[in-house]
């Protein structure tokens, strides 16, 4: 099968040997997000508000890149330090995705890079 590298420069370049998103068929498989500013690829970690608002920033930036939106998220995978930012990711969740939502899971995690609070990572499927 073919695969498409998926890559733009309005999400944080790769801090690792991986690609931002890569593309199988119709399935986009998108790589975590962590809380970087694409144009300075400076951590945005003032609250875990600013951390949650800057992964679904940087999310939303690598779906368009791959042809499609939010909208075609079919799954995402939460990882959070701290599961009382709980309320915080559903509350601003709710400002990037309308119903019918992905599936997802949240997962507690001991640690992410950089101190963040939250990593997210997802697969997209276009049409």
């Amino acid at each position: 099968m073919h695969r498409q590298i998926i890559h733009t420069t309005d999400a944080p370049a790769a801090i690792g040997p991986y690609s931002q998103a890569v593309r199988c068929g119709g399935t986009v498989y998108l790589s975590g997000q962590i809380p970087i500013c694409p144009t300075t690829q400076l951590p945005v970690n003032e609250s875990a508000e600013a951390e949650i608002h800057q992964v679904f920033r940087n999310l939303k930036a690598v779906t368009e890149a791959a042809g499609g939106d939010l909208s075609r998220v079919a799954k995402l995978n939460v990882y959070l330090t701290d599961f009382a930012d709980s309320p915080k990711l559903n509350a601003i969740m709710g400002e990037y995705f309308a119903a019918p939502y992905p599936a997802r899971s949240t997962v507690r995690v001991a640690g992410l890079p950089q101190g963040f609070r939250i990593e997210v990572e997802g697969v997209l499927v276009l049409d």
